[in-house]
């Protein structure tokens, strides 16, 4: 997901001065210099970086490096970052092998046939890890790598949409209006689906003490427009696993033909070393495909996903497209064209590295890690929103106990742990929820029980300090905070499309939480 910039006008960008009236003043140009005793001493280092017109002359490669790196600097350490699931961190050789691929399109089949083969080989592994029926050639699963899970939803909902489109037409009905049911708690990318694609969104609400969808409601929701239902496994928020039995076993028992896409976004990975038991995959007759995140749990650096689909029976001829190469046709389905094959490179060396008694261990030892915090903040006062014991993902949701009658609430504690470097992020439950509040930490591979320890000490003085401060005074921090902090302030935001009211957020104040 990448945030929409606006352009500044010529005006805007003359003015760039962080402080009125500077823009007066005049200072000698620096002096051309053949050489420089280092970054520091040339002229670049006395200039204001370009940012809104390439510049006119080109400047040394050492010296490019070290402005840039400077600059980001000023973005938070990604290990301290608590709120995403993305990987952070992987071993040398599979970093070194992800380099050298960088110059490869991975759209490029007739150039890197060995890249493609070894996406099919991950699919391959992924559809079995998924228990996807394997018996017949004519019926077998397939699937596609994608950008993201962002991607793979939308293809899943394009399937969808598409298959029921069809039967409608086949049976002479009107097709201009589906739906499609899915919890309010849902990650953005699914609103953005329904609105691109013209789906109606339903929604299953959450309540005060429910942050799942609930299976009778969700099924009820179900008409002759249903495109189909998504099911989560893993929500961003609380990390629960949906009961994507219940909505099956509902919809076998009431005779209704409505497919179930599972979001699989960030328990795809985990769900099967965990609690391999648990049926939530193509082990039930209604789920039809499946989305995964390799660059969450999958263990691999940002930028692939992956998306698998029971039988070419529901993913519709008409939206694949052949490329030849080598002679022979190469099936595409794709919203992206170009795109490096570096990730998915990157997935297949995770997982032969690792094998499934790899992931395993470190799946369950993230499990362990996110209990043994639970436990810990628990004896802090907090109340515990997600489920241990392996019944979700390996991530800690939280929130203050209001019986406590604390004058700060959990965007103040969240404030003052970023003063101490961690981003433990605070948010707004999924609407219908009675304005929960909470905070999330997410236990991933390089999350080790002492770096774990020092977070529980650095929340416990940070509810100190804040106990030792007046309501008053934490108020005006908070405001300064808003006002002031770079994070919250996107300058290159249009003022155009603020304040929508379309969107889950828009409508009823959720935040979306990080994912």
């Amino acid at each position: 997901m990448v945030h929409l910039t606006s352009v500044p006008s010529d005006a805007a960008a003359k003015r760039g001065s962080l402080v009125e009236g500077m823009e007066k003043v005049q200072f000698n140009d620096p002096a051309e210099e053949e050489g420089a005793v280092s970054v520091y001493g040339s002229r670049y280092a006395a200039q204001e970086l370009p940012q809104h017109e390439m510049p006119e002359h080109e400047m040394p490669k050492e010296i490019a490096y070290r402005m840039i790196r400077d600059d980001l600097t000023l973005d938070g350490n990604p290990m301290l970052n608590l709120a995403s699931f993305v990987t952070t961190y992987m071993e040398e050789e599979v970093e070194k092998l992800m380099a050298e691929a960088l110059p490869k399109n991975f759209i490029d089949y007739e150039e890197y046939p060995q890249t493609a083969e070894i996406q099919n080989r991950c699919v391959s592994m992924i559809a079995r890890m998924f228990n996807a029926p394997t018996q017949s050639d004519d019926e077998s699963a397939m699937g596609t790598s994608t950008v993201g899970s962002s991607e793979a939803i939308m293809l899943g909902v394009l399937c969808m949409k598409r298959r029921w489109q069809n039967k409608r037409k086949a049976e002479g009905k009107d097709y201009s209006k589906p739906n499609i049911v899915m919890n309010a708690a849902v990650q953005v990318c699914w609103e953005k689906a329904a609105r691109y694609f013209e789906v109606e969104e339903r929604y299953s609400y959450c309540t005060e003490d429910r942050y799942v969808i609930d299976p009778d409601e969700a099924v009820n929701l179900v008409d002759e427009n249903t495109i189909g239902i998504c099911a989560i496994i893993g929500t961003t928020y609380t990390g629960e696993y949906e009961d994507v039995k219940a909505i099956n076993d509902l919809l076998v028992k009431k005779n209704i033909d409505c497919p179930i896409h599972v979001d699989a976004a960030s328990g795809g990975f985990v769900a099967p070393f965990v609690v391999p038991d648990l049926p939530w995959d193509f082990r039930l007759e209604k789920v039809v495909s499946i989305n995964v995140s390799g660059h969450k749990y999958g263990l691999v650096y940002p930028g692939v996903g992956w998306v698998v689909w029971r039988s070419p029976e529901f993913l519709p001829k008409e939206l694949v497209f052949n490329i030849n190469y080598l002679g022979a046709d190469q099936a595409s389905f794709t919203l992206n064209f170009s795109k490096g094959a570096s990730q998915v490179i990157g997935q297949y060396y995770q997982m032969i590295r690792l094998g499934k008694r790899g992931y395993r261990s470190i799946m369950m030892n993230l499990t362990r890690t996110a209990d043994y915090l639970a436990a810990n903040l628990k004896q802090l006062g907090f109340l515990i929103m997600s489920k241990g014991g392996g019944q979700g993902l390996p991530l800690v949701a939280f929130r203050l106990n209001p019986e406590k009658g604390h004058h700060y609430d959990e965007f103040a504690v969240a404030h003052q742990l970023r003063e101490r470097g961690w981003v433990v992020p605070a948010y707004t439950m999924a609407p219908h929820s009675e304005g929960l509040k909470l905070m999330r930490v997410v236990v991933r591979e390089d999350f080790s029980r002492a770096r774990c320890d020092t977070l529980v000490k650095d929340i416990k003085l940070a509810l100190q300090t804040l106990d030792e401060m007046d309501k008053k005074t934490v108020e005006l921090h908070q405001e300064h905070l808003k006002k002031n902090t770079t994070a919250t302030k996107n300058k290159n935001s249009h003022p155009h499309y603020a304040k929508e009211k379309h969107s889950l957020q828009g409508k009823h104040g959720k935040t979306h939480a990080v994912c």
